[in-house]
């Protein structure tokens, strides 16, 4: 899991933390959340086994709902966390309007074929 130069990480302080720490933590918290995502969704990629294709998603899935109570408990906590994330939202949409993509990005709306960073086969 990522550390972020966390004091804290894996110990109990032997005091309440302030509420910069908390954030702090609270950051921590969404990227293992992200981290457990990415983990569980390679796993699942990489089975055929139906049934640990679907457990794997769902606990993906559920890690995804936990992001965004943490990310809903920054927002509370900092007083300005929505208000940076929907300024940077609104700057991905402007470009990809300029690219003429609809706000889910999907292919088939756009007409494109997918769109891939490289070729691990190059």
């Amino acid at each position: 899991m990522p550390e972020f130069v966390n004091p804290f990480s894996g110990v109990v302080p032997d005091r309440k933390l302030t509420r910069e720490e908390l954030v702090r933590a609270i950051r921590l918290n969404i990227a293992a959340e992200h981290e457990a995502i990415h983990l569980y969704m390679a796993h699942a990629d990489a089975t055929d086994h139906p049934l640990a294709k679907r457990v794997l998603t769902d606990v993906a899935n559920e890690e995804r709902e936990h992001a965004g109570e943490f990310m809903r408990l920054l927002e509370i906590l900092t007083g300005d966390e929505d208000e940076w994330l929907a300024h940077g939202r609104e700057e991905v949409d402007e470009l990809a309007a300029s690219f003429g993509t609809k706000e889910s990005g999907d292919a088939e709306e756009t007409g494109d074929e997918e769109t891939t960073i490289g070729s691990l086969k190059d």
